[in-house]
C-alpha cells in the first residue's frame, strides 16, 4: 500500500510540473488545490454583469471563418444581440460584407472584415494583425473555425490537390490561426492569471462533421480533415486548459446548407484557380433517404446548428471542453 502511494504521489508530482507552470515536487497537492482554485472562475456572475451591460457577449470580440456559411451567418447574428465585437472573414467579399451589415443593423458596437482565401500563406497574421491593430479589439475571446468547403470523391479516383485541399483548409488553417492567436488567447490569459489570480474564459470551436466521426464514402478527404481537428481541438484543450482556454468541436450531420443541397443547383466556389462544384449529386433523393435514418425525421436547419455554437461561445458552457458536440439529430448514437 505504501508503495502504491508514494507510486501516484511520483506521477502526480510528474504531472502538476508539465501542465502546471511553477508546481515542484513535495507540495504537488498544494499546487493542484491553489490551481483549482484559480481556475474556479465566477462565469456565470460574469454573465450576470454583462447581461446587465447590454448582452450575454458585452465586452468581448469574437472572430469568425467561413462567415458566408449560413450557419454561422445566424450564429453571428446572435453573438451580435449580445452584444459582442466581431471580425468576420469569408472568401466571398460580398457574402462577408452583408453579414457585416446585418451584425451592425442586429446592434454589434463594432464589426470588422477580412476576405481572402484562409488557407493563404498570410491568412493567420493577417487575422492577428487586425486584432491587434485595431484600438476597437485588441484581445479575442471566441475564435470559431468554421470556413471549409467539399469536395467529394471516391479513394481510388482522389487526386493529391483533391486530397490536400481538405487538409488545408479543415485543419492546417485551423491550426495555423490558433498559432497566431497565441498573444490574444493564451498568453493573455496567463498574464491575467498572473495579475489577478485568475484567467477571463475564452473560447475556441473547431467545426468538424459527422463524416470525421464516422466516416462516410466518396468523402476520404473531407473526412480525415474534420477527424483531424477532433484530435487538434483535444490537444489544444489539454494544453490551453489551465488558463481557461476552453477547445471544443462540433460534428454536424444532415444541416440544410449548400453543402448539403443538390450539386446540380451548380453552387460553386474557385480556389486558388480551381472551380469547385458544391453541393450533392442527386440530393433531393439522398436527402428524403437521409431522413428515414434521423429519429427527429427531418434535415436540420442552420439556424439549429448556429445554437450549438452560441451555446459553447458563452458562460453556460464553462466546464466543457475537449469534447465534440455532435448535431445530427440523433443520426449517430
Amino acid at each position: 500500500m505504501q508503495f502504491e502511494r508514494n507510486a501516484g504521489q511520483r506521477r502526480l508530482d510528474v504531472l502538476t510540473r508539465h501542465i502546471i507552470p511553477g508546481s515542484t515536487s513535495g507540495s504537488s497537492i498544494d499546487n493542484v488545490q491553489q490551481h483549482q482554485q484559480r481556475s474556479a472562475l465566477p462565469t456565470l456572475q460574469r454573465q450576470q454583469t454583462t447581461a446587465s451591460d447590454g448582452g450575454m457577449f458585452a465586452g468581448q470580440v469574437v472572430v469568425i471563418t467561413g462567415q458566408g456559411n449560413a450557419v454561422v451567418h445566424h450564429d453571428s447574428t446572435r453573438i451580435c444581440k449580445g452584444g459582442a465585437q466581431l471580425l468576420l472573414t469569408d472568401l466571398d467579399a460580398a457574402a462577408v460584407e452583408q453579414a457585416a451589415a446585418k451584425c451592425r443593423q442586429a446592434g454589434s458596437p463594432k464589426v470588422a472584415v477580412l476576405a481572402g482565401d484562409i488557407t493563404a500563406a498570410d491568412a493567420a497574421a493577417r487575422i492577428a494583425d487586425k486584432l491587434q491593430a485595431s484600438k476597437h479589439f485588441g484581445r479575442l475571446d471566441v475564435l470559431v473555425n468554421n470556413a471549409g468547403y467539399t469536395w467529394d470523391g471516391v479513394v481510388h479516383k482522389m487526386g493529391d490537390k483533391q486530397w490536400q485541399a481538405m487538409l488545408d483548409v479543415h485543419v492546417t488553417a485551423p491550426f495555423k490561426l490558433i498559432q497566431a492567436v497565441t498573444p490574444l488567447m493564451r498568453e493573455a490569459a496567463k498574464k491575467e492569471q498572473e495579475l489577478h489570480g485568475q484567467a477571463a474564459p475564452r473560447s475556441i470551436i473547431n467545426i468538424s462533421s459527422t463524416s470525421g466521426t464516422h466516416g462516410n464514402a466518396g468523402q476520404a478527404n473531407y473526412a480525415a480533415g474534420k477527424a483531424a481537428i477532433v484530435g487538434l481541438t483535444k490537444t489544444i484543450a489539454k494544453e490551453w486548459g489551465y488558463v481557461n482556454v476552453r477547445c471544443n468541436a462540433i460534428a454536424y450531420g444532415m444541416i440544410d446548407t449548400r453543402l448539403t443541397r443538390a450539386k446540380e443547383g451548380g453552387e460553386a466556389i474557385s480556389i486558388a484557380g480551381e472551380r469547385v462544384q458544391l453541393g450533392i449529386p442527386g440530393a433531393d433523393v439522398l436527402r428524403e433517404l437521409a431522413v428515414g435514418t434521423i429519429p427527429l425525421a427531418r434535415i436540420g436547419t442552420a439556424e439549429e446548428a448556429a445554437g450549438a455554437i452560441l451555446m459553447l461561445a458563452s458562460p453556460w458552457a464553462s466546464y466543457i471542453t475537449g469534447q465534440v458536440i455532435e448535431v445530427n439529430g440523433g443520426s449517430y448514437m
